[in-house]
């Protein structure tokens, strides 16, 4: 994509507050790393977790984790995770912003911020945490992976998150939900900025 869509994604993220606004102390929220790829097609990177592990085993996500005392910033939380479970380091993350923070179905609160990495990125999966990274193309969305909608209900409110199929992997929930609304936010640019 030209380097004006990158421009718009970044406007538009910036409604969601200024990246100093994510720091501080934040001992009961985490931060995931939604990465696009700088490519004529770009795509979204997704991990899944190991089926071994204690919480979210064997489902699809986002790289990122629980912030930690010695994270100054809910970002910093998000480049650390992503460097230790894929191997990117922060400084092939270009940061273009952040999404509305959302809760888990669990009750914690993630922020998520989104980035763009290069076409020459190379990952180093953390077999510990990680099965699998895959990508998926944007445009895939777009030719219609939502398999169904789910609803959760929590404080007395209903979400309705859809589901989504691309290949063997089924995205569903938390990470659904943060691909529903980056999606909406990329319909919604100038059809010009592509």
């Amino acid at each position: 994509m030209n380097r004006s869509w990158w421009q718009s994604i970044a406007k538009a993220l910036d409604a969601n507050g200024n990246m100093a606004s994510f720091e501080g102390a934040f001992p009961q929220q985490a931060a995931v790393m939604v990465l696009m790829t700088d490519t004529v097609e770009p795509e979204l990177i997704f991990t899944l977790r190991s089926k071994h592990l204690n919480q979210h085993a064997g489902e699809v996500c986002f790289p990122g984790g629980k912030w930690e005392p010695q994270d100054g910033s809910l970002l910093t939380t998000a480049l650390r995770e992503t460097h230790e479970e894929i191997g990117v380091s922060p400084n092939m993350i270009d940061v273009l912003g952040a999404l509305p923070a959302r809760a888990t179905r669990a009750g914690a609160m993630v922020q998520p911020f989104v980035g763009k990495i290069p076409t020459d990125c190379r990952f180093t999966l953390n077999h510990h945490e990680l099965e699998a990274l895959f990508t998926v193309p944007l445009a895939a969305f777009q030719q219609g992976l939502q398999v169904r909608t789910d609803v959760f209900e929590r404080n007395g409110q209903r979400f309705r998150i859809p589901a989504y199929v691309y290949q063997h992997y089924e995205i569903w929930g938390f990470t659904a939900g943060v691909t529903e609304e980056l999606l909406s936010l990329l319909q919604s640019l100038p059809l010009n900025a592509a």
